[in-house]
């Protein structure tokens, strides 16, 4: 039986152990792992800490409302072949010279196994997933400008982010390994925070749990401060030397957390 890479969580990251096994299950079946969760939650750090577990380089693409699948595999600069043959500069008959490989074709083209993050994929248009179906199947695309197949020299290990902001079409799913990132409960968060502020005061710590949590769990908040900007928050307060009373008296730097003006007044009284 093939032995496969084994991710065992990093330093840096903290992972459950159905994250872990999840990580472990897509490498073993050769499947993107499609990650969702809340915004802040560690999606796209969790390719970070894969590439660092295993050893391998990783290769980004931060998907945007504006992006086609195509990109991601190659682009073809015909503008700068126009004006190379306009102004007689560069070789124009050479069309290999125009072709720049996007993150996709990056990874299927490295030398070594490498981790391929595909970052908040439903950002794109409703069928930027459905026009990716044969790259993730075949590992493999078309080039009809050079008339050739780029196929990968080794399966990367592919990790894929959503925010949930839409649904994604089901043989899209159909191909992934999915996992959910639930919201870190206040055991979890504590170490979470060990990983960023390892020097943080248990009292001062105890307290900005207190209020965090509690602002978690109001229904009316518009957007409920993530882990990130938790972790941000820790970090203002303890170079600021804010005393735990003044964290759950006065809410110091609510800003960091709250970003609706809404959210703000309703938590503080203040707009």
């Amino acid at each position: 039986m093939t032995a496969f890479p084994h991710f065992n969580g990093s330093d840096t990251y903290v992972a459950d152990s159905a994250l872990i096994a999840s990580v472990n299950a897509a490498i073993a079946l050769e499947r993107p792992l499609l990650v969702k969760g809340e915004p802040g939650t560690g999606k796209t750090l969790l390719a970070s800490a894969i590439s660092e577990s295993l050893g391998m380089d990783l290769i980004t693409w931060h998907v945007k409302s504006t992006s086609k699948a195509v990109e991601g595999l190659y682009t073809y600069d015909v503008v700068q072949r126009l004006n190379d043959a306009r102004f007689g500069e560069g070789e124009v008959s050479d069309i290999r010279g125009y072709i720049k490989m996007g993150p996709v074709g990056q990874a299927f083209q490295s030398e070594r196994r490498c981790v391929l993050l595909i970052d908040e994929v439903d950002k794109g248009d409703i069928e930027f997933p459905n026009d990716l179906l044969r790259e993730l199947d075949e590992m493999a695309f078309d080039v009809p400008e050079l008339n050739e197949t780029v196929s990968a020299k080794h399966r990367p290990v592919i990790l894929i982010t959503s925010n949930a902001e839409r649904e994604l079409p089901d043989a899209f799913l159909r191909r992934c390994v999915f996992h959910f990132i639930s919201f870190p409960g206040e055991q979890a968060m504590r170490e979470i925070v060990e990983v960023h502020h390892p020097e943080m005061n248990d009292e001062m710590l105890d307290a900005a749990m207190k209020r965090f949590y509690q602002i978690r769990r109001q229904d009316k908040i518009r957007k409920k401060p993530s882990t990130s900007e938790f972790i941000d928050w820790l970090h203002v307060l303890a170079g600021a030397g804010v005393s735990a009373d003044a964290i759950l008296s006065a809410f110091p730097f609510a800003g960091v957390l709250l970003k609706q003006e809404g959210d703000l007044k309703r938590i503080t009284g203040r707009a």
